[in-house]
């Protein structure tokens, strides 16, 4: 608070701060009152005489009185813990008990409870807002100080089937604080709420409940019926996540709420899939991709987690009974053809050797020089296996010598295409051993082939051991399946072009990112990015709009056809049609037709041929589009494009895009891609990126560690008894479920106590949030519903002090003479211009620092107690001044807290007496403070001398946190020095007098006044 060191006076502060506590110290350290020779304490208090000796009795006699009610609620406190009780000390729970239909303007008639109680606060106010269609950018017509401007930006829509986290949270805490700023500029403000269909995380859900309530796989139903079931799911469950937004006082625009799966979202995304296959940027092709064989889907790369394993690990897999072992490194051999010399090569996945095409050797590798343009024998299939080299090898590395399975590992795909190897993949979709594996291991699952393939290799002797091998195993977040490099035939889009002007955009100037940090990541994804796949074998989801084409005289190679003789990788050129319907054919010559409808393709199909249109069988494919691919759409498609919707014209591009740095990839350079490519315009200006949120020992947040937070118990309160509850009722084993419970036991011992939304919004927005990770500790929730407590009193007293029919000032006909009026004014201006600063450059924490300083340090700890006598016995002049300076200092302090507490903010100033002035109906649309609507209040020097003041506060008060000193235990001895070499004394520390020179006057009847 009293760092002050601007105005270059840092050394004469020092010196008087110096004098200051020395005084202060002499006094309070001082040796202890000697009485007079022959005079008892006792008699001296018989007598019935006032003195220090006296009233120093007395007060110890009351002080271990609260000290043993302190110790007697402490072991009261124990007994409740062990019957599972809470055994902190909430403050009481207040409840809004008048009777306010939904909508209605909440009753702030009543008198202010006498502690600050979340449930009270936040009352009826949000739905009170919503019909007055605040949030709306419709109502910018009514606001006085409406400026011409617009500012809009979409939430990152969340899964339909999520529940809030605290990344939501630290989302929906900053979007909003920066939205209503601009909404109480007088801006015409859009904040765009959405809800994602999440294709895999939605069907695995509905899979799981209708085999526990009807026993039945999705498999057993038709596919329309089984959307029917995720619909009527959606009906059900789809709301609550939006209820969950509504809890935190997100002022989102709910009446363009839009769903991904909505008929005009899904009509934006098949028009993008055309617009896209018709610039050449859509094909199919064969390829790797990451397959999840307990989904039976191809997943994204944000959904494969790396497990990092130092060695020999066992680990569970969906479908297996026992855990498998990963992290060993198998060595065989294979035998050459001509001269039956030995080859042995390593590999972590020996049950993958079926499909093994090539082994090769670096080209300077002196052991295998004469071996190379050989043939080995494979022992199960009798193939015959090339000898390759190649500069990727690793001479180094196991034997040197490597084993090619294109179809099974992402390197040697790549090494197959390069040396023209065919692709074999030996499992199938399930994970369980295709026929190319031979009939002994057909239909044996993958890792249970594992050991049936090294056997087989023993009996052949072939089998050369196995030894420890640090490894990263690939796992699917959404199965915990072990990840499986799978050849499918898949629909890509070509990035390269795409990701060049993404660059270019942002190297122009035209793109800005928030921290500038990013900006190399940004080029360095980008520089070597590869083609998007973006089928996925679901069910639920945009079905992909391409159709399979058959008609008399039509060729289909693809049934039937010699995997091994298939070009590996090849694109097959798509036929130039001036329509973006074109027909296109695929690697093995299945031919391929793009339609918006099933009609358009097929005339246009008839039209390419010159056929009858029904001689043509088209068949759509069973893939959806992967889910980033529609949220990649989302500034754009939710204002209703490819319509020229009047919101499309008003608010896109975005004004801003505001999300986690863990999604710049996945999500931020896919908007910026496919932005730019259909709309021919960026869909945001700026994106601000906010750090990742970890617990307070800077782990990562995760159920399995018990360290997940809902911001919902923040808000609400909850025992520890119900978080380990919670952890019951989800889908975490049993060992699992026991290390996260002793995770929660340490961490919230007693549960997380009520702090409300207020308290969680502000604290979020406290840290840091433009670099490094969060690390987030509760304590600052609770900190911050104390600071909601300060202002709730701050604003009972100065309600109190203000007369009944008082009417404020203008601002320009305040003129303060005294040195305290014009200090506050002054620290008013320069939180305001300190606010105004922070909010432009998107540095909240700045923000929520000047206003804590400003309520905390200047209102409260100074000029209220300052101004006390004044307000009590001082003359009316002075007094009125004090009440005008007292109410213009809250309604203004109350305004800069808005955006960060706007449930606490607007119970306060509903209550403010002449409210009919602020020309508004709510504190949520009043106009934000700003410099240029108040006078020159700026008085330097007066705040340069009230720094000394402040510093002794801060001093004092840190030596009753110190000495731990309350008004329940208000001493305490401890050493205080010599006199001579020998002789130690102690001093008492009394509270009562550190309370006098903080600030804060003793009650009546507590300790003395000083």
């Amino acid at each position: 608070v009293a760092r002050g060191q601007e105005d270059g006076r840092a050394h004469g502060r020092s010196l008087s701060r110096f004098l200051m506590l020395l005084l202060f110290l002499r006094r309070e350290l001082r040796p202890p009152a000697r009485l007079h020779p022959g005079v008892s304490a006792r008699a001296l208090l018989s007598s019935g005489a006032r003195s220090p000796v006296r009233d120093r009795v007395e007060k110890e006699r009351r002080q271990r009185r609260r000290v043993e009610e302190i110790e007697a609620r402490s072991v009261r406190d124990e007994c409740s813990q062990g019957r599972g009780e809470q055994s902190w000390l909430e403050p009481k729970v207040i409840a809004y008990s008048v009777p306010t239909p939904p909508g209605e303007k909440k009753d702030t008639s009543v008198p202010l409870p006498a502690s600050y109680s979340p449930q009270y606060v936040e009352a009826a106010w949000y739905s009170w807002w919503e019909r007055q269609g605040f949030f709306k950018p419709e109502y910018h017509e009514h606001l006085p100080h409406r400026q011409e401007s617009s500012f809009s930006l979409c939430i990152p829509p969340p899964n339909v089937t999520g529940s809030l986290h605290l990344g939501h949270a630290l989302t929906v805490a900053i979007q909003d604080a920066v939205v209503r700023w601009r909404r109480m500029q007088g801006w015409k403000v859009l904040w765009l709420p959405g809800c994602d269909h999440a294709g895999i995380a939605t069907q695995v859900v509905v899979e799981k409940q209708l085999l526990r309530e009807r026993g039945l796989r999705r498999q057993d139903l038709p596919r329309a019926e089984f959307l029917r079931e995720v619909w009527r799911w959606k009906e059900m469950k789809g709301d609550e996540i939006y209820h969950q937004l509504r809890r935190l006082g997100s002022s989102l625009d709910w009446d363009r709420a839009c769903f991904t799966m909505d008929a005009g979202y899904t009509e934006a995304v098949t028009e993008a899939f055309m617009r896209l296959h018709q610039a050449g940027l859509v094909y199919r092709s064969r390829r790797l991709v990451n397959w999840s064989c307990a989904l039976g889907s191809a997943i994204s790369d944000i959904e494969v987690e790396s497990l990092e394993l130092r060695g020999r690990s066992y680990i569970t897999v969906p479908g297996y009974q026992d855990k498998v072992p990963f992290g060993e490194l198998v060595h065989f051999a294979y035998l050459t053809e001509d001269s039956g010399e030995e080859v042995v090569v390593a590999t972590t996945r020996p049950e993958t050797m079926l499909g093994d095409v090539a082994v090769v050797v670096h080209p300077d590798d002196g052991r295998y020089t004469h071996l190379v343009g050989k043939q080995i024998r494979h022992p199960f299939t009798g193939r015959l296996l090339p000898i390759l080299t190649d500069t990727l090898v690793d001479r180094e590395l196991g034997t040197g010598a490597v084993k090619v399975t294109p179809a099974h590992d992402h390197t040697d795909f790549e090494l197959g295409l390069k040396h023209q190897l065919p692709q074999i993949s030996v499992f199938s979709e399930d994970g369980n051993m295709e026929t190319e594996s031979g009939d002994w291991l057909q239909g044996v699952k993958r890792f249970d082939a594992r050991e049936l393939v090294m056997s087989a290799l023993s009996e052949r002797g072939l089998y050369r051991g196995v030894k420890e091998h640090p490894m990263v195993l690939r796992l699917c977040s959404r199965s915990g399946d072990v990840v499986e490099p799978l050849l499918k035939s898949q629909w890509y889009v070509k990035c390269q072009e795409l990701a060049e002007e993404a660059m270019a955009a942002l190297d122009r100037g035209e793109l800005s990112f928030i921290p500038t940090s990013l900006h190399n990541t940004w080029h360095s994804w980008l520089a070597n990015i590869s083609d998007w796949c973006v089928s996925r074998q679901l069910w639920w989801g945009h079905r992909i709009p391409a159709y399979r084409v058959t008609f008399t005289g039509s060729r289909d190679l693809e049934v039937g056809v010699n995997r091994e003789l298939v070009s590996p990788g090849e694109t097959l050129p798509i036929q130039q049609e001036k329509t973006c319907t074109k027909p296109l054919r695929g690697e093995s010559n299945e031919l391929w037709v793009i339609g918006r409808t099933q009609e358009e393709a097929r005339n246009n199909i008839a039209k390419q041929h010159g056929i009858e249109e029904s001689q043509i069988t088209l068949t759509q494919d069973d893939d959806v589009l992967d889910t980033w691919f529609s949220s990649a759409l989302f500034p754009f498609a939710a204002l209703g494009w490819p319509q020229e919707t009047a919101d499309l014209m008003n608010f896109y591009p975005n004004s801003l895009l505001e999300t986690g740095s863990d999604l710049i990839f996945f999500w931020v350079a896919r908007m910026v891609m496919l932005g730019q490519q259909l709309t021919g315009q960026l869909p945001f200006r700026q994106v601000l990126f906010h750090s990742l949120v970890r617990d307070s020992h800077g782990r990562k947040m995760s159920k399995s560690l018990g360290n997940v937070i809902d911001p919902l118990d923040v808000i609400s309160g909850v025992s520890l008894q119900r978080l380990q509850q919670k952890l019951q009722e989800g889908n975490l084993d049993s060992r699992e479920c026991r290390i996260a419970q002793e995770g929660q036991k340490r961490d919230f011992p007693h549960g997380i106590p009520e702090c409300g939304t207020d308290a969680l919004r502000f604290s979020l927005s406290s840290y840091k949030c433009k670099g490094e990770d969060i690390n987030l500790d509760t304590a600052t929730f609770l900190s911050s519903r104390r600071f909601c407590n300060k202002i709730w009193n701050a604003m009972k007293f100065t309600l109190s002090t203000l007369p009944e029919k008082f009417q404020p000032w203008p601002t320009n006909m305040l003129h303060p003479a005294a040195a305290i009026d014009r200090w506050i004014l002054s620290r008013l201006l320069r939180t305001i211009a300190t606010c105004d600063r922070g909010f432009q450059e998107y540095n909240l924490q700045a923000v929520t620092s000047a206003i804590h300083r400003f309520w905390l340090h200047d209102l409260c700890d100074v000029y209220l107690e300052c101004v006390k006598p004044v307000l009590q016995n001082g003359e009316y002049s002075l007094r009125e001044t004090v009440q005008q300076i007292l109410y213009l200092s809250t309604e203004q302090a109350l305004c800069l807290l808005s955006p960060f507490m706007p449930y606490l903010t607007e119970e306060l100033w509903q209550r403010l007496p002449s409210r009919h002035q602020h020309g508004q109906p709510s504190i949520c649309i009043a106009r934000y403070p700003s410099v240029s609507e108040l006078p020159d209040w700026n008085y330097p020097q007066g705040e340069s001398d009230f720094l000394l003041v402040q510093e002794v506060v801060r001093v004092v008060r840190a030596m009753r946190a110190d000495y731990q000193l309350t008004k329940a235990r208000p001493e305490r001895e401890f050493p205080a020095g010599k006199i001579g070499p020998s002789v130690v004394y102690t001093r008492r520390i009394n509270a009562g007098a550190l309370g006098v020179i903080s600030g804060e006057t003793p009650k009546q009847g507590g300790t003395e006044r000083g």
